[in-house]
């Protein structure tokens, strides 16, 4: 039985390990109807075509999804990624941190050591753009405290992150794995959310609230 050729995508994002290249198109399933044209009567196949790309990098499987039409040309294609789903990111991140935490993303799922001193440093960066006061990490979380930038509660979760940062920075301390990510990721959008997240949500909502107002007053004036 002769070998098919293989089929490989366009230069892809692999949202398991960050690598950019051709995927090889490992299969593909159709899910098209004939469709008569009202029009000219002529009649053509319409409807979602999923593919499952193989990464060269990590080996890890992407599903994505298009839709595809017998007239249409390849250009017009538009795909959409349903396996894995990239990263959603809290709410009012500042474009610096936003920048920092992607880099953690990206050496996520390849060295859970690299993604957990890069979450360290995100950590010092919250501190850094909220002006902490201190010469350590920790007494720069103790300032953030005392101001309520941050929660006493909130201090202990940091801690736990800068932990980790520390062991994942040295050697002689042991080394992260898998099992400790989940922990970190938790850990991480705990602060992220309540330092920038909460803020952001409530100015959203008072600018939204201040516009209604507007709008009803505006309606009494032309009543």
């Amino acid at each position: 039985m002769p070998k098919k050729d293989k089929r490989y995508s366009d230069v892809t994002r692999c949202e398991h390990c960050g690598n950019r290249a051709p995927m090889e198109i490992a299969s593909s399933y159709a899910q098209l109807q004939t469709k008569e044209n009202e029009t000219t009567g002529e009649s053509c196949e319409a409807g979602y075509i999923y593919d499952l790309l193989e990464c060269p990098s990590c080996s890890k499987i992407t599903l994505r999804r298009y839709f595809w039409r017998d007239d249409m040309e390849p250009p017009e294609v538009v795909f959409s990624t349903l396996y894995p789903t990239s990263p959603k990111f809290p709410l009012g991140l500042p474009d610096a941190i936003q920048k920092a935490y992607e880099a953690a993303l990206n050496v996520r799922p390849i060295d859970a050591n690299a993604y957990g001193v890069l979450i360290r440093r995100l950590l010092e960066m919250v501190c850094e753009d909220r002006a902490a006061k201190g010469h350590s990490l920790n007494e720069k979380l103790g300032d953030l405290a005392s101001r309520q930038e941050i929660p006493t509660k909130l201090v202990a979760v940091a801690t736990k992150l800068r932990h980790f940062g520390n062991v994942a920075a040295h050697a002689g301390l042991g080394e992260l794995t898998t099992e400790e990510i989940p922990i970190l990721d938790d850990l991480t959008c705990a602060i992220l959310e309540y330092v920038y997240s909460a803020p952001h949500l409530v100015d959203q909502a008072d600018k939204r609230l201040q516009a209604l107002k507007s709008k009803s007053g505006k309606k009494k004036k032309g009543a």
